[in-house]
């Protein structure tokens, strides 16, 4: 118990202490977690949207290339030469005289994910092959076994994490291993394997060498486990999947597991975070936490012939799509048997950190908004907002218009300020709002080589609305099938075929009918085009565009066939566009486009998309 007099003294310091916890409440309460069912473990995971993957391991040191032979697959997956090339275990480890282990320092990757802006390192400390980057006392299938003096590549790492303000992630394959005589390969298709047998492994390897790995590298962000198919479908079973998580949950309380362990986020909620299959960006806006795991090229190991090398656009663009649609980007670095990461990947990952230290804003944190995925032709959105409800929207413009007019659809609200966020000044840009048209005069020259974000303020969540077509950066409107908010009659969207010389269309055999809405900001007069494909020999059918109470309508024109590729002797029915007529719209507001497709009977249209265009 405290004396009076001693109360009276440290009044003046828990003061102080109360002062300065206000001051750091008032500061957190203006931000707000990235997305909406997201558990405390993983606030930090969609606070930081990006991350380092590293696949490195004995395969590095091959290649791809075994004896002369390039790896047996033309997926060129460089970590599965072990397998692919059938290769026997021994002559595999003698891989490991090729590393030059004085220059191998894994701080080296630490301070590339800094340098590109990552949040996170994800590291395979144990590949399918069953080779441990780590002392394990449960093998000595590992790399302290083959170093001299010894190494603990994952002890390194977490080392270097920690130092930098990283988190660390772990690979670990849990399902495959080919080095373990009751791991699973997937030659057990033909030979199969008992489940008891399969259970010696997990309880010999997987669980013991799990229990290495969350006890003796202090905290780890994230485990990543690779069963990228349901468990239903695996030897793995139900109850191990369960007795793993357990065991990561009873350890470390706070590291995430992801959905490749085996179990969908829909089934276990305990599941931190979905995991997309190997470079899938995401396609829809999703609640939860998840996240696509991307190469700079193709192969997650290094390669020596790898030739698919992405640009720093297009990694760019990736990152800016997951994160409009609440999704992490995990982009992978495959350094070389000394340690090296290919210029290649370096380069880009520099060049994307310069991008982030100017933009990060619009990433960290940062959120979808309410409007549907592709809703412009201009690029994509990402949100910010505040406990007051304060809001940012982060326009990420991947092609700058020509006409530095830069048309925003489905927005209510006007927004209170706009300017670009590579301006510290703020400069602000002109803006015009007509209805839920937001129309902004961007300056003539872009500030970003990659992508430029323009930043616009809200006092308050901006009200949306959507099923609109919006307004492309060239004025026009493209009504696609898939779009429409109303349809009947043939509505299934064929896919491309013969590498898109075959576009998606419908096969339209009946009548059916299309319905879109659009908002026109100024009175305007648009022609209306129509691309199908007929092959009749004499007109049939009829085409019939309404806007308001105008109504056209043309009789469907043959459009024969063409030719895909030349000589190749690639032979395809030919879409084209026809010009239907002009629609005027006399004032500004919402206007509802229908489409009526009505073929001849027995004959079919295939439909590709209706055009409303200036020319």
């Amino acid at each position: 118990m405290l004396h009076e007099k001693n109360l009276q003294q440290i009044k003046p310091v828990i003061m102080k202490q109360l002062l300065f916890i206000s001051i750091l409440l008032l500061s957190v309460s203006v931000t707000t977690t990235a997305q909406k069912n997201t558990n405390e473990r993983a606030q930090w995971f969609t606070e930081s949207r990006f991350g380092m993957f590293i696949h490195w391991g004995v395969y590095s040191g091959a290649e791809g290339i075994w004896k002369g032979e390039k790896l047996r697959y033309d997926n060129d997956y460089a970590e599965w030469i072990y397998y692919r090339n059938q290769i026997a275990r021994d002559e595999y480890v003698n891989l490991l005289d090729r590393f030059d282990w004085e220059e191998i320092n894994p701080e080296e990757w630490v301070l590339l994910a800094k340098k590109a802006g990552m949040k996170y390192v994800t590291i395979t400390a144990k590949h399918h092959d069953g080779f441990a980057l780590w002392d394990s006392n449960v093998s000595d299938y590992d790399v302290a076994e083959f170093t001299n003096p010894k190494r603990d590549i994952i002890k390194e790492l977490s080392e270097a994490c920690k130092k930098h303000g990283l988190k660390l992630g772990l690979y670990y394959s849990h399902w495959v291993d080919w080095e373990h005589p009751n791991g699973w390969d997937h030659t057990r298709e033909i030979y199969g394997i008992e489940a008891k047998e399969y259970d010696i492994y997990w309880q010999e390897k997987v669980m013991p060498q799990m229990r290495e790995l969350l006890t003796n590298y202090g905290d780890i962000g994230l485990i990543w486990f690779d069963m990228w198919i349901h468990h239903s479908r695996s030897c793995v079973t139900k109850d191990q999947l369960m007795q793993l998580k357990s065991m990561i949950r009873e350890l470390q309380p706070n590291c995430l597991v992801n959905s490749r362990l085996g179990l969908s986020v829909e089934e276990d909620r305990d599941i931190d975070f979905q995991t997309l299959g190997d470079n899938e960006l995401g396609s829809k806006k999703k609640d939860h936490p998840w996240q696509t795991s991307g190469t700079v090229a193709h192969s997650w190991g290094f390669h020596a012939l790898e030739k698919q090398w992405k640009s720093t656009t297009t990694l760019l663009q990736a990152l800016i799509n997951n994160v409009s649609l609440n999704g992490n980007f995990m982009l992978n670095i495959g350094p070389r048997a000394n340690g090296d990461v290919p210029y290649e990947i370096a380069g880009r990952l520099k060049d994307m950190g310069k991008w982030l230290r100017i933009n990060g804003e619009a990433i960290y944190g940062s959120q979808a908004f309410d409007l549907v995925k592709d809703q412009h032709d201009w690029g994509k959105i990402t949100a910010k907002q505040d406990t007051g409800g304060k809001t940012k929207l982060y326009l990420h413009v991947f092609n700058w218009p020509l006409q530095k007019s830069l048309p925003v659809t489905g927005i209510k609200n006007k927004p209170a300020k706009a300017y670009l966020l590579a301006d510290k000044e703020q400069t602000p840009i002109p803006i015009e709002q007509t209805g839920i048209m937001t129309r902004l005069s961007l300056p003539e020259k872009q500030p970003d080589p990659f992508v430029s974000v323009v930043v616009l303020e809200y006092d308050n969540f901006p009200e949306v609305e959507n099923g609109l077509t919006a307004q492309t950066v060239y004025g026009g409107y493209s009504l696609l099938p898939e779009k429409a908010t109303n349809s009947s009659g043939n509505t299934h969207i064929e896919k491309a075929k013969r590498f898109g010389s075959v576009p998606r269309h419908v096969k339209v055999t009946r009548k059916s009918n299309y319905q879109w809405r659009i908002y026109v900001d100024e009175p305007c007069t648009k022609f209306a085009d129509v691309s199908y494909n007929f092959q009749g020999k004499i007109a049939k059918g009829t085409v019939t565009v309404k806007v308001d109470h105008t109504v056209i309508k043309q009789t469907i024109q043959p459009t024969g066939r063409t030719v895909g590729e030349p000589n190749q002797n690639w032979q395809i029915d030919c879409y084209k566009s026809h010009r239907i007529g002009k629609f005027k719209f006399p004032k500004a507001g919402y206007y509802d486009i229908s489409l009526e497709i009505n073929p001849a009977k027995n004959e079919e249209t295939g439909f590709q998309w209706l055009w409303l265009g200036n020319q």
